[in-house]
């Protein structure tokens, strides 16, 4: 007979991974099991993100994301001193390059303070250029706290410690189907079916139709935002020594175009938001004509799309424009020329939507008897992914039993 495993992760994300490791060390006696759609582990979500370690100043104080965004940066330094993975805490400054958006940035300094930020602080015009030379504006804050890291490295360290401890991973094994047998839950896939007791969902861009294959019925749907970044040449990156950021709109979960100097050298432009055609499509043109379908055929998203047509369209424009783009980048660094960036990746973010366009601003897990799904686990879900992984295992020994 076909083994049954306790628990069984669906994604190899770093939530999923970080979930598995959290498991690995809390039920050690139950037998685990990750699976993975692709070939590799973090090849979504994780893998295209970048890679910076949140100081969690955006966020409402009391919710799931400031709570887990704090206690995970912390276990994220910790964890990367103690595993040998590169990483710096160069902090970052928010620049306010117009009078009005002062009261903005007063806003967020009072917000970061609220949330245990320490040593958070404003300065003022010529001040910025102690921490940036060749940035413009008006104000800003400096924020100690951030940093950047490479997700990958602490993903696979995740499910290298996770298996070391007597997790299982299989890779390849994109989730197909689901049937409920008595005390059984059978998980479909193209290689095999694999028997479970007890599932806990993390598989982001596709987390809402897993839970629907498993009988559940979501109130929200993940519809995708592409992000394309641009990199500065290399003979230009001496113009940012570490992360620059605008004042963000806070009607948007987006932060707007920034620059984030990367752990493994260069220095990254963006993203933008843009809708993405393809849950899984990287490219400007990527089309799945089953996502578009499902996104086009949800009235939450008509709704967005008629509350925030603007936003939309100047997203677009910077997705379509490279002029656009630099054009917004040299809000922060007026110096900055056509000729100084070059298209460099994309990455796409799965954003919850809730039926009235509402976008879904904090983590937002779901539990049933058997299952556990997190439905979304934007940023700063990479930053929190120990924090956010601990939170799931206390809730599978609450739900599932020790």
């Amino acid at each position: 007979m076909p083994r049954t495993y306790d628990i069984t992760i669906i994604g190899g994300g770093i939530v999923g991974l970080a979930t598995a490791l959290a498991l690995t060390e809390k039920q050690k006696s139950r037998s685990l099991l990750l699976i993975e759609a692709e070939g590799s582990l973090a090849a979504h979500q994780t893998g295209h993100n970048s890679g910076v370690i949140h100081s969690g100043l955006y966020y409402k104080p009391g919710s799931s994301k400031a709570r887990n965004c704090a206690e995970g940066r912390e276990a994220m330094y910790r964890f990367c001193s103690e595993h040998g993975i590169a990483h710096d805490n160069c902090g970052k400054i928010v620049v306010a390059t117009k009078q009005e958006e002062l009261p903005a940035l007063e806003n967020l300094l009072r917000r970061g303070k609220e949330n245990g930020l320490t040593g958070i602080r404003q300065i003022e015009g010529e001040e910025l250029k102690e921490y940036e030379p060749h940035v413009v504006g008006v104000a800003g804050l400096h924020v100690p706290q951030t940093g950047i890291v490479d997700y990958v490295q602490v993903a696979e360290k995740f499910g290298e410690l996770a298996a070391a401890a007597g997790g299982e991973i299989r890779k390849d094994r994109r989730l197909c189907g689901v049937q409920n047998r008595g005390s059984e839950i059978v998980l479909e896939t193209r290689q095999e079916e694999i028997r479970t007791k007890h599932l806990i969902n993390c598989a982001g861009l596709q987390s809402d139709r897993v839970a629907r294959m498993c009988g559940e019925n979501p109130e929200i749907k993940i519809v995708p935002f592409r992000g394309d970044y641009y990199e500065l040449v290399e003979s230009k990156t001496d113009l940012v020594r570490n992360l620059i950021y605008p004042v963000p709109d806070p009607r948007y979960p987006f932060l707007g175009v920034h620059f984030t100097r990367m752990i493994g050298g260069g220095v990254e432009a963006g993203p933008n938001a843009v809708l993405a055609l393809a849950r899984e499509g990287y490219g400007k043109y990527s089309v799945s004509v089953r996502d578009t379908l499902e996104t086009l055929g949800f009235g939450g998203f008509w709704r967005l799309i008629f509350q925030h047509w603007k936003m939309g369209l100047g997203e677009m424009a910077r997705s379509l424009s490279k002029r656009a783009f630099v054009g917004s980048l040299r809000g922060l660094i007026p110096e900055l020329q056509m000729g100084d960036v070059v298209a460099a990746g994309s990455g796409i973010r799965a954003q919850a939507l809730q039926s009235n366009g509402a976008m879904v601003d904090d983590f937002y897990i779901e539990q049933s008897e058997r299952m556990i799904h997190v439905l979304n686990a934007p940023s700063p879900a990479a930053t929190a992914s120990i924090s956010i992984g601990k939170t799931i295992a206390e809730m599978a020994e609450q739900r599932f039993g020790p």
